[in-house]
């Protein structure tokens, strides 16, 4: 959605053309589409194909390799190509057409296209990396795109230091900008109660049911909170489901369902929960803000505690009994949510609204055209080591570099400090 409402926003500003791949299942990358372009609204998609899907024993055999275990850039290529989705001819659109395009925007740091997409067309990228505290972040060859680009469109300060912290990149155009979202002027609540048959008050979660996103403990600890601290909430969830629900006349999920509905039903909630530990953002949090709700979140994810602070529109919780504390003094304080929606809603208008985003993706843009005139278009690019050097297993393991970063929110708008790991 991240890249779908840029596109969209970009659209009106400007041609674009969008080059994805023909897989829709992120697990597999199987080729469902046909590989053809297409003309949707104001944007024409040119859809390639994905050379192999992922075989997930291999995939996780090379993982062990490169998180845990000392290893070599080879092997962090090898992982990247398992990873997916591989795309020759994507890339290769990319290297023969480069000039016929003023910018290349890639999304997401650690996937195939980013990576040798910015290498075929380093000085035409800008890249919006959606990078979370993960073992991919730790790999040795994406310090190269995150200082090969022209320039980063970063989503929270959190996410900039870390990837300061982690290439040394700090001398990088960049600027923090984040997404907006659809949000409607008006909502129906109680249509939504209607229609979904649900009387209690209830706390909503939206997006990917997945223990990934940390909705396995937030299973467990509503659970235990309903069942020992109060009895009168519901937990509503929104979204597919990777993971077994537990069978609890509390929780209720939906599955996926219209933005409408998704929407009213941010509006008749008490709240927005986000269990998710790994986040560049939460779209989700930013559309509760921009509905006037507050929200929960897992402290222990320093974007989302970051956000809390500088918005003062939600609480944060590090284990179950600060959870049970945040959220009863939520579900019996009326002020309380008030308020904290109140800040949400002020936070979400001068930080995210389309005029706001869309200001700094097209100062950015036009920044680097006038950078390419005074300089002749030069952009010094940072190539591979030989083949020698790619072979000999030196690196340390992915996840020891994670645990050097710094941790933390960053409350304000402050440079994050460099910290050069490795060139």
């Amino acid at each position: 959605m991240h890249a779908q409402y840029i596109t969209e926003q970009l659209s009106h500003h400007a041609d674009v053309t969008v080059l994805t791949t023909c897989a829709t299942d992120y697990i597999s990358w199987r080729n469902e589409l046909p590989a053809t372009k297409e003309q949707i609204g104001r944007v024409l998609v040119r859809r390639f194909p994905v050379h192999h899907e992922r075989n997930p024993e291999s995939f996780a055999r090379h993982s062990t390799r490169v998180f845990d275990h000392t290893h070599s850039i080879n092997d962090e290529l090898t992982w990247l190509d398992s990873e997916g989705p591989a795309s020759h001819a994507l890339v290769r659109y990319i290297r023969t057409n480069a000039e016929d395009f003023d910018f290349f925007i890639f999304f997401s740091y650690r996937y195939y296209h980013a990576f040798h997409g910015i290498l075929a067309a380093a000085h035409r990228a800008v890249l919006v990396p959606t990078a979370e505290r993960d073992a991919a972040l730790g790999l040795n060859i994406f310090g190269q795109i995150f200082r090969n680009a022209r320039a980063i469109m970063y989503n929270s300060f959190e996410e900039q230091i870390l990837i300061n912290a982690v290439s040394d990149n700090a001398h990088v155009p960049s600027v923090i900008v984040g997404v907006g979202s659809k949000v409607p002027h008006h909502t129906a609540p109680e249509r939504f109660r209607r229609k979904f048959k649900i009387d209690h008050p209830f706390i909503i979660y939206v997006g990917r049911v997945d223990a990934n996103k940390g909705c396995k403990q937030l299973f467990e600890y509503f659970i235990r909170y309903v069942t020992n601290v109060s009895g009168k909430l519901s937990l509503v969830l929104i979204g597919n489901s990777v993971l077994p629900i537990p069978a609890h006349e509390r929780i209720h999920h939906l599955g996926f369902t219209s933005d409408k509905d998704k929407f009213d039903g941010m509006a008749a909630a008490e709240l927005l929960v986000i269990p998710s530990q790994y986040e560049s953002l939460s779209m989700a949090t930013l559309e509760a803000w921009g509905l006037g709700r507050p929200v929960l979140a897992n402290g222990h994810c320093d974007v989302l505690k970051g956000q809390c602070l500088r918005s003062n529109a939600g609480l944060y919780y590090d284990n179950y009994e600060e959870f049970a504390e945040a959220l009863h003094a939520l579900e019996t304080s009326s002020p309380l949510r008030k308020g904290l929606g109140h800040n949400g809603r002020r936070f979400f208008s001068r930080h995210y609204a389309w005029p706001v985003i869309n200001r700094k993706y097209l100062t950015m843009l036009e920044r680097l055209k006038k950078h390419d005139v005074a300089t002749n278009g030069t952009h010094k690019l940072e190539k591979l080591p030989g083949w020698w050097t790619r072979r000999r297993r030196r690196l340390p393991p992915a996840n020891d570099i994670i645990k050097a970063l710094p941790t933390g929110p960053a409350p304000n708008a402050r440079r994050p400090p460099r910290n050069s790991r490795r060139r």
